[in-house]
């Protein structure tokens, strides 16, 4: 065994080969990966292993292309087959909403260029004779779906890394990893020590003991989950082909052949956890008791479905444990916290995601980033604030609704409420609803008096959007109070802050006390990793303020610049409450509260002060998301209900009344303002969203630079653009796919509300630059239906400013 690598891969299942494999065809052939038993052990090898392509995720979809497609070249590259049964998948709808579904999955396909499409009764009949589908609204067949052999495929991803370089080693328990000084690990094992560059945690059912050898928590729960396969049934072995897999998501239940039987699987409502407080060191290629009874609603609409099913005997059952992260999603990419330390946990669908997380990591530890934004999958998405009751809550919530769709803005309850601020159970009292962010309580809507404040689901516009418009309406008309508690705000502090601050962010800092400016931060591939705005409140001190869900991701960036020994980096996300005060009433009502001026000449737009409203010490910001007049007020979290108290009472008369960041969404979308996470990624070039005058390369060095310099002068693969959408029942979300009016894909949505101040449907969006020309008209695929668009030349409101600057 070597003692010395470039990376060491902790785990021998189907991720951690995948990874190996990437790896080593980046360049990276000096790898070791251990394994503790046998590869596959844990939980790869008694994966159902079945393969789609189809994400409500638009970059998740492309790594589950990129990983079905994968499989036919590892068999050619290795000589090991994969075991690819590639027989198709029928999906089917027994629900209006079902349906939606799967027509935007469609939409998307054709974007992709995916062979997704619908087809008749008829022709499932054909394809499936088993099937019963008379109550079945829609039918789409993935002729390229199916299923793989999960020893193969593990073992095919080895042998490709073995033949490159990457040393195997099976029965080789890690013990511990350890940081060194100069950032890289000593990894002990039972064979002997290595010092690695980089580590990987792809330890599967074993993550969390593996994070923990390395000082840190990862929110991750094992859950039993079980699959049958019958006996052969007559009407199988009749037939001279293979059937496709049955996803009847409304049923809760999937279906496949195998054999000459039928595999069924489903996730049950009353779940199981396993090994709650850890994966027993001994547990490899073990099965747990079969429990059947506790899928048996289940299994008996899949009968339903398939009547054959109901007649045949069970050969053998699968109860085996898998292991969920809060949301069922990757905890993946480096941990924020430690040096050269990477994680790729918690995957639930292996078999479609293993090559595109593979790649995607291997690109992270070999060129400082992936390809793709996948910041829904970073494990940075999570905080100190994860506890194991709310990681069981969701586990469970995740597992027993693992089919049930998850509409635009779903907001699930299981595990809160996590975080509450002080103005809580007042805000809960006017009738809020709230949503989750970064786990915090915040409010999305208020109910009016006499209505529930409850919210419903669906594709369509819901019970929210009369509520959301009278908050709109009584913003642009008056003034709205918005709760933005939950951004990430940042004290930097110190002898040297500025010129430390000039080196990570691409704008040049104010240099003047008072003034605010808007800062990009560069990644590693040039585009945008994150926009703040930076204040300069002092000679030595900043505030500055981003996005709340990314701030242990930006924390990433950083720690990447050093920090002189005079300068202090603290955040005050915790200790800070805020509010926008925001309308064109919002200076009357704050003029209320404080003796300060702040008539336009004294307090212009993209100024600051410490001041005092309504007796309470505050830092104003002049700055509005909203487009509209306005502030933005923080205040010592303790502070808080007293400031909303104040401004509430004062603002009565005025017609002030508390917004939320539904209302938010709408004002922001209408005024063509990008959000980080949508409009403003990695993936995306400063040029390309319009950031690109914020980036002053005459001040010196800052974060990023060269690899910004490598991509100024392109032109713009695709720009950030509004289109006015002609809808009556349901508007742009994020993520839908647009046409031109002839059916060529030319790019996405990224966000997209209903402007009630301006009495359209809008939707940001990125189109492919030689598109882009006046008066274009477009088809968005919203609700997998084209509607038509066109592309305005500025956004519909206040495209000048003028409010923004009153």
């Amino acid at each position: 065994m070597r003692t010395h690598a470039r990376a060491v891969i902790i785990g021998g299942g189907l991720i951690g080969c995948s990874v190996a494999y990437h790896l080593a065809k980046l360049g990276w052939k000096d790898v070791v990966l251990l394994e503790r038993d046998e590869l596959t052990s844990g939980s790869t090898w008694h994966a159902a292993a079945n393969i789609h392509g189809l994400h409500d995720h638009n970059n998740i979809s492309r790594l589950q292309y990129y990983t079905m497609r994968l499989y036919a070249d590892l068999e050619k590259e290795t000589g090991q087959s994969c075991g690819i049964f590639r027989t198709g998948s029928l999906y089917l709808a027994q629900t209006h909403d079902r349906e939606h579904q799967l027509r935007i999955q469609a939409a998307k396909a054709r974007y992709f260029g995916i062979d997704f499409h619908e087809i008749s009764r008829a022709e499932a009949h054909q394809l499936h004779p088993l099937v019963n589908f008379d109550d079945i609204r829609c039918i789409m067949l993935e002729p390229d779906g199916g299923n793989v052999d999960p020893s193969g495929v593990t073992h095919a991803y080895a042998q490709g890394a073995r033949a490159m370089g990457v040393e195997v080693h099976r029965f080789t328990p890690v013990t511990a990893t350890t940081q060194r000084a100069d950032g890289g690990w000593d990894v002990e094992t039972s064979a002997g020590s290595i010092q690695a560059e980089v580590v990987v945690n792809a330890a599967g059912l074993w993550a969390r003991e593996v994070a923990n050898l390395a000082g840190f928590e990862l929110p991750l729960m094992t859950m039993e989950h079980q699959y049958f396969v019958t006996e052969p049934i007559a009407e199988i072995e009749a037939l001279d082909r293979r059937l496709p897999s049955v996803a009847d998501r409304d049923g809760e239940y999937y279906l496949r052949q195998e054999g000459l039987g039928l595999l069924v699987g489903a996730y049950e409502k009353d779940g199981r956890f396993w090994a709650e407080d850890g994966t027993p060191a001994d547990f490899g290629h073990e099965l747990l008791p079969d429990e059947l009874e506790r899928i048996e609603e289940n299994v008996m609409r899949a009968c339903e479905r398939v009547p054959a099913l109901g007649e045949a005997g069970i050969k053998r059952v699968i109860n085996g444990p898998m292991i969920w992260s809060p949301d069922a999603a990757a905890l993946f990419g480096p941990v924020p916290e430690l040096k050269n330390y990477y994680c790729c946990n918690g995957i639930i669908p292996g078999f479609s995601q293993s090559g595109g997380l593979g790649l995607l990591l291997a690109q992270w530890i070999v060129e400082g980033e992936p390809e793709f934004d996948l910041f829904a999958w970073d494990l940075a998405r999570y905080g100190d604030w994860v506890v194991k009751s709310y990681v069981k809550a969701r586990a469970l919530d995740c597992y027993s609704h693992r089919f049930k769709i998850h509409f635009p803005y779903e907001e699930r309850d299981a595990g809160r409420p996590l975080r509450t601020r002080p103005v809580y159970e007042r805000q809960k009292q006017m009738g809020a609803v709230f949503g989750f962010s970064y786990g915090w309580e915040h409010p999305l809507w208020f109910a009016p008096e006499g209505t529930a404040p409850v919210e419903e689901y669906g594709f369509e516009r819901q019970n929210w959007f009369e509520p959301v418009a009278s908050e709109c309406t009584a913003l642009r008309n008056a003034v709205g109070i918005i709760d933005i508690s939950n951004f990430g705000k940042y004290r930097i502090q110190g002898d040297g802050a500025g010129e430390w601050l000039d080196r990570v962010v691409a704008n040049r800092v104010p240099d003047e006390i008072g003034r605010s400016c808007l800062a990009p931060l560069i990644g590693a591939r040039g585009g945008i990793a994150g926009d703040f705005t930076v204040t300069r409140l002092g000679d030595d001190d900043f505030l500055m303020v981003g996005s709340g869900i990314a701030e242990r991701y930006h924390k990433r960036f950083f720690d990447a610049v050093p920090r002189p020994s005079g300068v202090s980096m603290q955040s005050t996300s915790d200790a800070l409450a805020g509010f926008n005060v925001a309308g064109p009433k919002s200076r009357e009502l704050l003029a209320r509260l404080t003796n300060e001026d702040l008539s336009n000449e004294s307090f212009p737009f993209m100024r600051a002060r410490q001041m005092t409203v309504a007796g309470i010490s505050a830092i104003a910001l002049r700055v509005s998301f909203t487009g509209d007049l306005g502030w933005e007020l923080y205040v010592e979290e303790d502070r808080q209900a007293d400031l909303y108290d104040a401004l509430l009472e004062a603002g009565a008369d005025l017609g002030a009344r508390a917004v939320g960041s539904r209302a938010l969404l709408s004002l922001r979308v209408e005024k063509g303002y990008g959000s980080w996470g949508r409009e403003y990624s990695p993936e995306y070039w400063p040029q390309e969203v319009g950031l690109d005058r914020l980036i002053k390369l005459d001040k010196g060095d800052f974060l990023g630079r060269e690899a910004y310099l490598k991509i100024k002068d392109n032109p713009p693969r695709e720009k950030l653009v509004v289109l006015e959408v002609e809808t009556t029942n349901a508007d742009a979300s994020g993520g839908e796919p647009v046409f031109t009016p002839d059916g060529a894909p030319v790019g996405r949505v990224s966000s997209g509300a209903y402007g009630h101040s301006v009495s359209a449907s809008i939707a940001l969006c990125f189109i492919k630059t030689e598109h882009i020309k006046p008066g274009a008209q477009f088809n968005v695929a919203i609700l997998g239906q084209p509607h038509r668009a066109r592309l305005l030349d500025e956004p519909p409101f206040d495209p000048a400013g003028a409010r923004l600057r009153a």
